[in-house]
């Protein structure tokens, strides 16, 4: 049995990438009597350590595959040769690493663990954020789910591709980071993580001491939680000689919801300072990956020390992992008794989540988390100021325009602008290598929007293009109605309140495939500036009771705290059937009665415009139809012939039509295209100009006359007959 091989390196950056993964043949595994996951050492230029795993079938014997950041730490290119021995697992008493000081600031020495649990590490190597996909053990899979969301909110864009360097490892040249291991970054205190026997106070988040908070001017859009909190500390803390005389008290527990990366942490941290209060900070991930012991204890050695004196409050992240909904465990009563001992005492508990329907219910207690805040989602007022404040330190060149950079990032959060900021300022940075006074400019902002990504609301964000109603070709009364329906209610609120109207509640666009529909809303988002969540309605459905509705539910919190908002429920038809025809033991019926309430229930839905999309009106619940809920049926005809002249314009706009090429007479032949249709002849003649030539610089009549033979009218005579009999006898309202 050999005790190492020389192999062939090759570059699989798709492949686990940037987690310290090497694949082998199994047969060479077989031969260095490794098993997945045990380290190796790697020996090329220089030596460094990865993790064993299988390579794919038709993998070669003689090749190891790595990603990039391995080749970089052995010094190699693809195709070098590398020398690998397996080496016994050494668990890592604790690394120390460097990186930059936007990273050392807002990542903890928790999540820096979790980052890296699983992975071998060298000093000097080069290390990823990403955490390892499969961790070593299932029970910590959620933990490293947790500090995967923590990342991306804290960091932004760069988590995934920011790295940081091993200063050194103690006791041993390669080790595998465990749960045990102490991790933190150079020049910084690494406390020793307590062990179930020995518990030390929890510790507060990583921040540097030197840093002044931050003040209530640096979180534009905040004021208003701002003042309410103020007010509640302020009076716990300084005035409780009034609430004697008046022979009352004040609970000092709230629960700050918001999404991930709003400012729900530093709304809190700045409003202590105001109030002269010393904050301490737990991060509730961290607490949950401990014993229940070990937890229980740190949460009361935690309250000893903020009731010993003076105005305190505990600042708990994340507290869903500590009291989660579904499965309140033991940690989750201690949990509540350590609250209602410090709110009883008059110390301050601010806990803070993004899900607050994962939290359980039995935290609102009147004296537990009695005071409830809500971090909106900025609107693009809200973006501008923020962008304001996150440039203020850039030299802007004189065409940076923030105003159009907030209205084309509708779901961003401070967090997310943070990251288009820094991303617009690295752009601009490698443009200017060489200059003396460097600016940034709006093409680096350009070129950082089309990286940067809105990770709170990623999932249902719909993606708005450059486009608005004045692209969309003729469908005047379509567009009038759909602009006062949806773009009057999302931008001019208070007339509607001045006049003492109430605004539609929702629209419900239909007509055949292919006319527009999903366009035209894009057109408004683009148009309205709103931030925009959009859902096929089957992805709302699940086969688990309950789910359904709760992801209704879900979808219409997120939109009351993103509001101005305009939902977008396409293929609605599948989402709200008419009840009880249903044969799937009631779902959609009761995923209707949820729909039904959230639209016009007890519960007040303002600044909030529903625009539903199908192709059969006639299957949805009719209830749906009444007004105050999707009370505006629009009907979306097919194209006419000046419609299509005016789609197969604005389809050609970017494309160099000869002159011999006659749009209004083309359109006048195309009876039966539907708009999807003529952007496909469009297209399709640009695709035969370049099959006759790749050189090519026009599109000719000939082009277009071939594009016709292969695109055909999709248009069902039938059921647009059917559609616009429809159309006759409901009004558009």
């Amino acid at each position: 049995m050999p005790d190492d091989l020389t192999l062939t390196v090759h570059e699989r950056p798709g492949q686990l990438p940037r987690r310290g993964i090497v694949r082998l043949h199994p047969e060479v595994m077989a031969a260095l009597a490794v098993n997945p996951g045990d380290p190796l050492r790697l020996t090329g230029r220089r030596t460094t350590a990865g993790v064993a795993a299988k390579a794919e079938a038709g993998a070669s014997r003689a090749a190891l595959y790595a990603d990039d950041l391995v080749l970089g730490n052995l010094r190699l290119r693809d195709g070098d040769e590398v020398t690998v021995t397996p080496i016994p697992v050494v668990a890592a008493r604790r690394v120390t690493l460097a990186g930059p000081p936007e990273i050392t600031a807002v990542v903890t020495h928790e999540m820096l663990r979790l980052a890296l649990l699983g992975k071998v590490v060298t000093p000097g190597d080069d290390v990823s954020l990403l955490p390892q996909d499969v961790p070593p053990q299932a029970s910590h899979r959620a933990l490293v789910e947790g500090a995967r969301r923590s990342l991306a909110n804290r960091v932004g864009f760069r988590w995934t591709s920011e790295l940081l360097q091993v200063v050194a490892v103690e006791d041993a040249g390669s080790a595998l980071v465990t749960m045990d291991t102490v991790v933190g970054w150079q020049g910084r205190d690494t406390t020793v993580r307590p062990e179930p026997a020995a518990v030390a106070p929890a510790r507060p988040a990583a921040t540097d001491p030197d840093t002044p908070p931050l003040s209530l001017d640096d979180l534009p859009g905040l004021r208003t939680q701002a003042d309410e909190l103020t007010e509640l500390l302020d009076l716990g803390f300084n005035h409780r000689e009034v609430l004697s005389k008046l022979g009352t008290t004040v609970a000092l527990g709230v629960l700050v919801t918001g999404p991930a990366g709003s400012g729900k942490s530093a709304l809190v941290r700045a409003v202590a300072a105001g109030v002269g209060a010393k904050v301490r900070a737990v991060w509730g991930p961290e607490l949950a990956a401990l014993t229940n012991d070990a937890a229980a204890t740190r949460l009361r050695d935690a309250a000893r020390e903020l009731q010993a004196g003076g105005p305190a409050v505990l600042l708990i992240s994340d507290v869903e992992a500590l009291a989660p909904r579904d499965e309140p465990g033991p940690l989750a009563t201690v949990f509540r008794q350590v609250l209602a001992g410090l709110v009883e005492s008059g110390a301050a508990v601010v806990c803070t989540t993004s899900r607050p329907e994962s939290v359980d219910p039995a935290l609102r207690a009147p004296d537990l988390l009695a005071v409830q805040l809500a971090v909106p989602l900025p609107d693009a007022a809200m973006r501008r100021e923020q962008l304001r404040v996150l440039t203020r330190g850039m030299p802007l060149a004189e065409d940076v325009r923030l105003d159009d950079v907030a209205g084309r990032t509708p779901g961003f959060v401070a967090a997310d602008l943070g990251a288009l900021a820094r991303e617009a300022g690295v752009h601009a940075a490698l443009r200017q290598k060489e200059a003396e006074a460097p600016t940034v400019a709006m093409a680096d902002f350009e070129a950082a929007l089309d990286v940067v990504r809105p990770t709170s609301m990623a999932e249902s964000t719909l993606e708005v293009a450059q486009v608005t109603l004045d692209d969309v070709g003729d469908m005047a009364e379509v567009k009038e109605v759909l602009t006062e329906s949806v773009l009057w209610p999302l931008t001019y609120p208070d007339t509607f309140a001045r006049l003492g109207v109430q605004p539609p509640r929702g629209v419900l666009l239909y007509g055949p495939p292919g006319c527009g529909k999903t366009y035209l809303v894009k057109a408004i988002a683009g148009t309205g500036k709103a931030n925009v969540l959009s859902v096929k309605g089957a992805e709302l459905l699940s086969k688990w009771v309950g789910d359904s509705e709760r992801a209704v539910r879900e979808l219409f919190r997120r939109a009351r705290e993103a509001a101005p908002t305009l939902v977008f429920l396409d293929e609605v038809d599948a989402l709200a059937p008419t009840r009880g025809q249903s044969t799937d033991g009631g779902t959609t019926d009761r995923v209707v009665a949820a729909l039904l309430t959230e639209l016009d229930g007890v519960e007040a839905l303002r600044n909030v415009v529903v625009i539903g999309a199908t192709n059969r009106p006639d299957l949805i619940d009719p209830a749906l139809l009444r007004p105050g809920r999707l009370e505006r049926l629009v009907f979306v005809p097919p194209p006419d012939a000046d419609a299509r002249a005016a789609i197969l314009r604005a389809s050609a706009k970017s494309v160099p039509l000869a002159a011999e090429v006659d749009l209004a007479e083309l359109g006048i032949e195309l009876e039966g295209f539907s708009a999807a249709d003529c952007s496909a002849l469009i297209r399709e003649a640009a695709l035969a100009a370049m099959r006759e030539s790749l050189d090519a610089t026009t599109v000719t009549a000939q082009h277009v006359a071939t594009a016709r033979k292969r695109v055909r009218p999709s248009l069902d005579p039938v059921q647009v007959a059917w559609l616009e009999a429809y159309a006759s006898t409901h009004s558009a309202g």
